[in-house]
């Protein structure tokens, strides 16, 4: 069972997936020798990747197409794979932009990250990172896991939360986030970076 809920994107020719350290189950993805800093998560787990949008479209009986006001297809510009249907109020989050959220708590450049991955050919992204011993979450001791994820096809926010939960795939993902605490959930909408960078602040993280 666990074998068909891995759904590790691998459109490249690779699966997009890197681990710090340890292997995941699946023995997919780049596994390095040590903690990763942002950029080497962002390459090594192939989620150097765009995402755009373009005027939603409908062909018709006829062989002609008219364009859907105020939707909009969200897609990945390297593949060509399109994610979903969203309204024109809705803010793309690059997967470099997500990263911010954790450089914004430790400062870009720490070697904080353990794993990221994406899912369902780019629709869907993870990161989960562990942060450093000074860093205190309100009274309470700092649980394993710090984790973000984000879909790019408008069926949902963006989410951080802390899990004891090392995520590496679609099972372990759904795992987390039943297990999750400290939940902040950042819509896409204009204000949705802003949000992201303080979203540290509303989960207590001092």
């Amino acid at each position: 069972l666990m074998a068909d809920r891995i759904y590790l994107d691998s459109k490249t020719g690779k699966s997009a997936f890197a681990s710090a350290i340890q292997p995941a189950w699946h023995g997919k993805g780049q596994i390095l020798k040590q903690i990763m800093t942002s950029e080497e998560a962002i390459r090594e787990s192939l989620l150097d990747f765009k995402v755009d949008k373009l005027p939603a479209k409908l062909d018709l009986p006829d062989g002609s197409s008219r364009i859907i006001p105020g939707k909009f297809g969200t897609y990945r510009t390297d593949t060509g794979q399109p994610f979903g249907v969203v309204g024109n109020r809705y803010e793309i989050v690059q997967n470099t932009e997500a990263f911010e959220f954790f450089d914004a708590i430790v400062g870009k450049g720490e070697a904080i990250y353990e794993t990221a991955g994406a899912l369902y050919d780019g629709q869907k992204i993870f990161i989960t990172a562990k942060l450093p011993d000074y860093i205190k979450v309100g009274k309470d001791e700092i649980e394993k896991y710090i984790f973000l994820t984000n879909v790019h096809d408008g069926t949902g926010s963006i989410i951080a939360a802390f899990t004891n939960t090392r995520i590496c795939c679609a099972n372990t993902l759904a795992a987390a986030l039943g297990d999750m605490t400290n939940k902040v959930s950042i819509r896409h909408t204009k204000d949705v970076l802003v949000e992201l960078q303080q979203a540290h602040r509303i989960m207590s993280i001092s």
